[in-house]
């Protein structure tokens, strides 16, 4: 086993004294060392109840034989981050994630790990962990919360910041505004429509990098501490085989994870997660992979943000092995940390209600979630959520209104400054120009909730929240920063939104988009310590943001 090298021979015994110290007994010394990465903390609602997860792994992997190492990782709530620097936090966190649970495997040999996650940069983090050491591990997710309730209408965090551009419509009091903070988030859990952290739930258990359910049963639930304690025996049992990592995932495991994440209308922000799990996996997946599947895989359930259900209906309804059966015909017979294949999870699961998990001819939209522009504002691409947009807004063209940051535009929105037929360009928020690429809820919300979701589009360098709607278009390469035709836009040009036809573009020749780049002078911000070093290592957008 991995972890003799800490513990067998006379020369290790300073490392079994140490291990001692620990409370390690003889019998110990012949059992498989297993880490837990926990990301448990008491500020992120998905985290808050990790520690029971905790305690029902540890008692696995000791009715399995092993011997448990529980330690802890970072994790951001990007909802408490939204708006102001610590946003700009969140997408380095990925790779720090990575790095923590890299230095306590190795430095410890253990022999496998759980990865016990939940939020939006964590589950990435701990994939791309997976990838790079290559040992036997199993990823835990914590489970979503349940939808909040208001006056009858279910509602989420994504109706808080709708609340607040309501509000500056003057379409709601102060009292409306509170009334849906208060009702919105009902407990622990990640929030509770197919954000970001639900989506790369969802992806890691179409993946087979998670036990079958895990990904969409409640954090509140009996069965989520049921796959917990089943989690830390398999791991005992993978790890005894040296079953890794890359022996389950290959790059037909995660064309997988792509088309279920089409067919469920995931977040955007996939398209920086996979491609850098990818990576981590030595795998070449392109943004342009993405657009294929979209085109062959349709949209079969609508939730939130763009359509009316909850993550515990899409559970209801059979989860994702329900939605593995539908796509049985299209996707590869992987193996899984389960020992079960693809498609025999498939086979033996339940669709218990045609509604929410459609059949292949009766999607919600013919085509998958995400769509891929590209064009000349774009000519590395851009993505949208495209199960999220109103079919008026599918083509649309608009005059430029151009800010340098988030917060400019933000202004100009409460400001009522953003009318009709205009597009919002935030630039300089890219992976270097952010720093960090900070996620964007705040500007899409607000013009949601002032009515103008279907009058009004937002393009950015940026990303925006898996929890938004709307002609929402996101990283767009090259970034601004980087000298991407973003930087030449000016006030007033007309900006040319075809999705269908997945062009992304401004009405400027390619001499006159040069012309201006040369004039431009690039918006610098000053930082220091990580976001300074992230901003030195990070890549473009179009390859999934990744640290090289």
């Amino acid at each position: 086993m991995r972890s003799d090298t800490v513990k067998r021979g006379l020369e290790k015994a300073p490392s079994r004294s140490l291990l001692r110290a620990c409370g390690l007994t003889d019998i110990d010394m012949d059992k498989p060392f297993i880490g837990i990465a926990n990301s448990f903390n008491d500020v992120v609602p998905g985290h808050i109840h990790l520690n029971r997860l905790l305690d029902e792994v540890r008692k696995g992997i000791e009715d399995a034989g092993g011997v448990p190492f529980s330690f802890g990782v970072p994790a951001v709530c990007d909802g408490i981050a939204m708006g102001h620097t610590g946003m700009r936090y969140s997408l380095p966190s990925r790779e720090t994630i990575a790095d923590c649970i890299e230095v306590m495997n190795n430095a410890h040999a253990f022999d496998g790990w759980v990865g016990i996650t939940n939020c939006d940069k964590v589950t990435p983090g701990m994939l791309m962990a997976a990838g790079r050491m290559n040992i036997p591990a199993i990823m835990l997710t914590g489970g979503p919360m349940e939808a909040g309730e208001l006056e009858g209408e279910k509602i989420d965090l994504q109706s808080v910041f709708e609340a607040l551009g309501a509000h500056s419509a003057g379409r709601a009091t102060d009292e409306d505004v509170i009334a849906v903070e208060c009702a919105a988030c009902p407990g622990e859990g990640s929030c509770s429509g197919l954000f970001t952290a639900n989506t790369m739930a969802c992806l890691t258990e179409a993946m087979g990098l998670s036990l079958t359910d895990c990904a969409t049963s409640l954090a509140t639930s009996n069965h989520k501490l049921e796959i917990a304690r089943e989690t830390g025996r398999r791991i005992v049992e993978l790890a005894r085989s040296n079953i890794t990592p890359r022996s389950i995932v290959t790059k037909d495991s995660i064309i997988n994870a792509i088309a279920v994440d089409m067919a469920i209308g995931g977040s955007t922000n996939t398209a920086l997660h996979i491609p850098a799990v990818a990576a981590e996996f030595d795998l070449d997946i392109s943004l342009k992979v993405f657009d294929e599947v979209s085109r062959k895989v349709p949209h079969l359930t609508s939730l939130r943000p763009g359509g009316p259900y909850h993550i515990a209906d899409l559970d209801r309804a059979g989860g994702i092995p329900a939605i593995l059966k539908r796509l049985r015909g299209i996707l590869s017979n992987e193996m899984t940390v389960t020992g079960d294949s693809i498609h025999s999870i498939a086979d033996h699961a339940k669709i218990r209600d045609d509604e929410i998990i459609r059949p292949l001819d009766n999607p919600f939209h013919m085509e998958g979630g995400i769509a891929v522009l590209y064009g000349n504002l774009a000519p590395e691409g851009s993505v949208v959520k495209q199960s999220a947009v109103n079919k008026k807004m599918m083509r649309f063209r608009g005059r430029a209104r151009v800010f340098d940051s988030e917060d400019a535009a933000i202004e100009a929105i409460r400001a009522q400054d953003i009318v009709k037929d205009d597009v919002v360009v935030i630039r300089y928020e890219g992976p270097k120009g952010g720093p960090g690429m900070p996620e964007m809820l705040f500007p899409t919300s607000m013009i949601a909730g002032m009515g103008l979701a279907d009058d009004v589009a937002l393009i950015t360098d940026g990303r925006f929240s898996g929890a938004t709607r709307g002609p929402c278009i996101g990283h767009i390469s090259p970034e601004a920063s980087a000298g991407g035709p973003i930087a030449a836009v000016r006030e007033g040009d007309e900006i040319i939104i075809d999705i269908p036809a997945r062009r992304l573009e401004v009405s400027l020749s390619e001499d006159e988009i040069k012309h201006r780049l040369t004039e431009v002078k690039p918006v610098e911000k000053e930082v220091t310590g990580m976001l300074a070093k992230y901003r030195k290592l990070v890549s473009s957008a179009s390859s999934g943001a990744i640290c090289r």
